[in-house]
């Protein structure tokens, strides 16, 4: 039987539990350790996951023998003094995006990456979703572009409120500006999947709406990009005024098809001679993609290839969420 890899787990907020019960499913994926800086919360895992130790500082359990990974799901401020403990300790890393709102330090920590070889990826869930290979299959730098030269992608996402219901447990910072808010928090899931399969978007204007308080997050965000000469829209907001659900729609328009992506992981495809071609439910296509994405992690621990996407991407993706941030 191939050995279990033991994994540390810092932050149990949502997603930090989210990845407690996601990885209670695995056969090679192993939480062991845990820890977080509100006692309730590290009690409250203890009572629900009794075969999980608990450390007694971020700094203990990374330098606990026998583990293999490091998980970071705090807020961003500490995803990079956690990336070099880790990496000192000699484990590979799996954060949880926004990578960071600090640029030089994400610079400096990509440069120790490389110059050490060190493995470190970052939690975009759609890394691994069907939805990806199909846009990289119809409109990706090695596609035969079945559907034709591709014309235009537009986003659109919308929230009944903002944190969502389910996150208030993550803390006041999702709902501040400094380091939360949707844009951070979601649209950077669609510009990862832009960038990936077209490169570097660039933001041509951004209209973005703030309360008046001077600290919250935004509410509103309309924006013209442009990648590799092709127009993108990206229109999202707080609905909080008209009740709607929350939902996310991204359509790629080619001259001979489209590709849509809706609701995270849903994905339908359809040449202009043919109706919409569904290429599995949300919910299916959601679990399949969870279960590669833990795949995956395990080739980032042992060194193999694998398709997470690294700091160096993840920055990326980053600048190019601050920049949409700028009103311009």
């Amino acid at each position: 039987m191939t050995e279990p890899l033991n994994i540390g787990i810092i932050g149990l907020g949502v997603m930090g539990q989210r990845m407690l019960a996601r990885l209670a499913t695995h056969q090679r994926l192993r939480a062991a350790w845990v820890w977080d800086a509100n006692p309730a919360a590290v009690a409250q895992t203890l009572a629900a996951y009794p075969q999980l130790q608990a450390a007694a500082s971020a700094e203990q359990l990374i330098a606990t023998p026998g583990l293999h990974s490091l998980y970071i799901a705090t807020p961003p401020a500490a995803h990079m003094s956690l990336s070099h403990l880790a990496f000192d300790a000699g484990l590979a890393v799996f954060c949880e995006k926004p990578l960071t709102v600090d640029f030089p330090a994400a610079q400096e920590a990509i440069a120790r990456i490389a110059r050490e070889k060190q493995r470190a990826a970052v939690d975009f869930s759609l890394a691994s979703a069907p939805g990806l290979g199909a846009l990289q299959l119809a409109f990706g730098a090695a596609s035969r572009l079945p559907l034709g030269p591709l014309s235009s992608v537009e986003l659109e996402v919308a929230f009944a409120a903002w944190p969502r219901p389910w996150q208030a447990g993550a803390g006041a910072w999702l709902a501040e500006r400094e380091e939360g808010g949707f844009t951070r928090e979601v649209l950077s899931h669609f510009v990862f999947v832009l960038q990936r399969v077209l490169g570097h978007a660039e933001v041509l204007d951004s209209q973005v709406d703030y309360p008046a308080d001077g600290r919250s997050a935004e509410t509103a965000l309309n924006a013209r990009l442009e990648a590799a000469g092709v127009p993108i829209r990206i229109a999202a907001r707080v609905a909080s005024d008209v009740p709607v659900p929350d939902h996310n729609r991204m359509l790629w328009r080619a001259s001979e098809g489209e590709v849509e992506l809706r609701e995270w992981f849903g994905v339908t495809q359809q040449r202009r001679s043919e109706g919409w071609q569904p290429l599995g439910s949300s919910d299916a296509l959601r679990a399949s993609s969870q279960a590669d994405q833990l795949d995956q992690w395990v080739a980032l621990i042992e060194g193999r290839s694998h398709s997470l996407p690294g700091y160096a991407e993840a920055l990326a993706v980053q600048q190019t969420i601050e920049a949409l941030l700028t009103t311009r």
